[in-house]
């Protein structure tokens, strides 16, 4: 395990590739993968909604995490690739939440 003997809100976790997680930065992935996959098993509307919702949270950490790298507030243990994939990640996400559903917009002949 990656992160064992890591604090669960240590400032600083262990290097895992290129980012650094720590047990907090784990536990909140597998539950985002957990909501996203839920809501996209469940239905379209939820599925946008989530993706959405998610993005728009990983746009907010994605940039309040450039403040944060050096703070005691870096619950997360962020670091320079983990704000650059959070930041990513939120375009992917906000573009695929925000698009508009072809079968609702499809015209039928």
């Amino acid at each position: 395990m990656v992160t064992s003997g890591i604090g669960f809100f240590a400032t600083e976790g262990a290097n895992l590739i290129i980012f650094e997680v720590n047990p907090l930065h784990n536990v909140i992935h597998l539950a985002i993968g957990g909501a996203l996959l839920y809501a996209g098993l469940k239905s379209t509307a939820m599925a946008r909604t989530v993706n959405t919702g998610v993005g728009a949270v990983y746009l907010l950490v994605g940039v309040l995490g450039l403040f944060l790298l050096t703070s005691p507030l870096n619950i997360i243990a962020l670091n320079g690739a983990d704000n650059v994939l959070h930041l990513a990640s939120a375009v992917l996400l906000l573009g695929v939440g925000l698009s508009m559903d072809k079968s609702a917009t499809a015209v039928r002949a």
